[in-house]
């Protein structure tokens, strides 16, 4: 049996999407931004596996373990997996962070072709299938997205009830897997002290993120400029702009980048998952507007990293950015709405299904209430509609119609 290096906490919610394509002829691509947890998922479904079938030949290469740097290009790979092809028996073959070789699409095709192989591999570019084996593979291939830890998941794995206290942590250090254990086995200090444990794992990561996935891949050269657009959109978070803003805004403090560089730019950031852009849409048919979207990071810890606002004052800012995540973690495709002259956080799609979501950090008075729900009392369909909000003594259901909600409890909720 493969060694699954050690425990892990099981992420059901991404086996229930997968089980269904084992022993399947589709290939399995995992994508996701680096340390989001994708080799603990890949650990997983070999465990599942092995506990049916005990005699299963599994091939496992990790191109970030050193034994496996000799697998440079898609000839080294194909070599590699088909030497240890195995009769008798089901052959799966795991391929982690599978765009460090080079060309691995022609290995991958040729591997597909032969039908011997239960296929999965995994990547940390948004763009990973976008070449020649999209096209091949057209309809041949299933891609789930591995995020962070959702707010439920992060209770878990840190050992935490649903307080407010635990809300404001993860608001604070975010999902990345990794930190549950780092925290946990850090001396009994401050809480102080061990944030600021989180937050230095958290600037490697990041500086990680940004050197391999970006501006290696994307071979960036004003690395000075793609570090003062990250720390622009965290600073920006739920804010609607457009690049020509930004490079307004950049002509303002002296520096001249063109708008094209700064689209390029927003773009490498996309790609290696760092952040997401989130389209306007009218939501009376769901027309896309081509000026003016929000960016929102994948990583809440990630983005206070880079920020440079207060807590205090950045809170509002926060409770958008989980909402959307928590939306995004739920399976809908997000839009910003837009209703007349009205504007919605969040419009989202899902199977058929719409939902539509404020989000606001306090609701403690008539005007802001007013700011807020207006969006959404204007939308006449019947689907469900929500103001999120860290204020805890609302009533649950509007006179509107509107069902007005705790962030720590609709980050629980199976919608």
């Amino acid at each position: 049996m493969i060694e699954t290096y050690g425990s892990y906490i099981p992420r059901n919610s991404y086996m229930e999407r997968i089980r269904p394509y084992i022993n399947s002829h589709i290939i399995k691509v995992l994508t996701g931004q680096r340390r989001a947890g994708k080799s603990y998922i890949i650990y997983q479904i070999i465990d599942e596996i092995q506990k049916t079938d005990r005699t299963a030949n599994i091939v496992y290469i990790n191109m970030e373990f050193a034994e496996f740097t000799h697998i440079k290009n898609d000839a080294a790979l194909y070599e590699f997996v088909s030497s240890r092809f195995r009769e008798g028996r089901i052959n799966y073959v795991f391929i982690d962070e599978i765009q460090e070789i080079a060309g691995f699409e022609q290995a991958v095709r040729s591997l597909f072709a032969e039908e011997k192989w239960d296929i999965y591999c995994t990547g940390s570019n948004a763009y990973l299938l976008s070449g020649d084996l999209a096209t091949y593979l057209a309809g041949r291939y299933v891609q789930i997205q591995i995020h962070p830890l959702a707010y439920a998941e992060f209770l878990v794995f840190h050992r935490l009830e649903n307080t407010t206290a635990a809300l404001r942590k993860y608001l604070r250090i975010g999902g990345m897997p990794y930190l549950a254990s780092l925290l946990k086995s850090a001396p009994p200090d401050t809480a102080d002290s061990r944030e600021a444990l989180a937050f230095e794992y958290l600037k490697n990561l990041y500086e990680s993120i940004l050197l391999r996935d970006v501006v290696a891949r994307e071979n960036i050269r004003n690395v000075r400029f793609l570090e003062n657009l990250a720390v622009y959109l965290a600073d920006n978070t739920g804010s609607l702009f457009s690049a020509s803003n930004i490079s307004k805004y950049l002509k303002n403090q002296k520096i001249n980048m063109p708008v094209q560089t700064v689209l390029n730019y927003l773009k490498a950031l996309e790609k290696s998952f760092l952040v997401h852009k989130v389209q306007r849409a009218d939501i009376n048919g769901l027309k896309i507007f081509e000026i003016g979207e929000k960016y929102y990071f994948e990583d809440i810890g990630l983005r206070n990293v880079l920020t440079r606002n207060p807590l205090p004052l950045d809170i509002a800012k926060l409770v958008e950015q989980v909402v959307y995540l928590f939306l995004v973690q739920r399976g809908y495709t997000v839009y910003v709405g837009k209703n007349n002259d009205a504007e919605i956080d969040f419009a989202c799609e899902k199977q058929g299904a719409k939902i539509y979501v404020q989000a606001a950090y306090r609701l403690s008075d008539e005007d802001t209430w007013r700011r807020e729900s207006g969006g959404l009392e204007g939308i006449h369909d019947y689907f469900p509609k929500y103001v999120v909000t860290m204020d805890e003594d609302l009533p649950r259901q509007s006179p509107r119609g509107i069902r007005v909600t705790y962030l720590k409890d609709f980050l629980m909720m199976e919608i």
